[in-house]
């Protein structure tokens, strides 16, 4: 049975640091001048906007879907009984990244109470975060009285992880920003090589190694960040990722072999993540 699409994951997963709207409007003249943008980001310029830059164009994800008839599979997110035990900024920032992505997905598939679930997480750490009023009660309210439209829930999860996003940046947290973009990226990255597991499929396998570039990406942001000491095992364990994807770009090691490495890299990185933080 196949479960949550890779290309699909990215979309939701990074359309949570921008505005829903702007996206809708403006992600087909992207996509059309991408290798002109990408010509000109320049390692000092690189934001959570060049990394949504790099990922693939919103009507292939919607062709993705139908054709993989995707289903919600809730093992593969994080379990929500276990917010309570991140208490190090680091790993509030990481899995909010993380609950965010989920909560998104969940929404998506119509699953309202674990949606909830997840706003409450995501809640929680805000909170601890100090971006309490991008997910307030408010919030909660809109979202239930929107519960039947998906397209309208997702818009709102969107618009206040924006916010969050402004509310980092006004206040120069860069290296908060910069993880819970890491979360992000840590969650589909996870999900999508534990998918390439059952079944092996080429459309997968490329997906994940077309991605490469979106790691790059944020590795630069995570070295511009000046991250404290407790965040380092990330910055670190994703530049192994990129050195595996670098030896298959080499051909000095097969896809599957890739495939099978990276699978067991980032699951290590994602449990060190969200079964610590005390």
């Amino acid at each position: 049975m196949r479960q949550l699409n890779f290309y699909f994951l990215f979309f939701i997963f990074f359309s949570l640091h921008f505005s829903c709207n702007r996206m809708a409007e403006k992600t087909e003249d992207i996509h059309h001048n991408i290798d002109t943008i990408n010509k000109e980001i320049t390692p000092n310029k690189i934001t959570a906007q060049n990394v949504f830059v790099s990922l693939p164009d919103r009507k292939l994800i919607v062709k993705l879907i139908e054709e993989n008839k995707i289903e919600y599979n809730p093992d593969l997110l994080n379990n929500p009984l276990l917010v309570s035990k991140y208490t190090i900024d680091v790993y509030k920032a990481a899995n909010f990244g993380i609950y965010g992505s989920d909560l998104s997905i969940s929404n998506t598939f119509g699953q309202t109470q674990e949606s909830l679930l997840f706003l409450k997480c995501v809640n929680k750490l805000a909170t601890q975060l100090g971006v309490t009023s991008a997910f307030n009660q408010k919030l909660f309210d809109r979202i239930q009285n929107n519960e039947s439209n998906r397209d309208t829930v997702l818009q709102i999860i969107c618009n206040s992880f924006a916010k969050v996003e402004e509310l980092l940046k006004t206040n120069n947290r860069v290296a908060t920003s910069a993880i819970i973009l890491s979360g992000c990226w840590i969650e589909g990255l996870y999900v999508s090589c534990k998918i390439s597991e059952n079944p092996y499929t080429e459309s997968i396998i490329k997906a994940i190694y077309n991605h490469k570039e979106s790691l790059e990406n944020i590795i630069i942001m995570l070295e511009k960040a000046n991250l404290d000491e407790k965040s380092l095992f990330i910055l670190k364990d994703l530049k192994s990722i990129n050195n595996e994807f670098e030896l298959v770009k080499k051909n000095k090691i097969t896809q599957k072999q890739g495939i099978k490495n990276i699978t067991s890299m980032i699951t290590k990185l994602r449990q060190a993540i969200i079964n610590s933080g005390h």
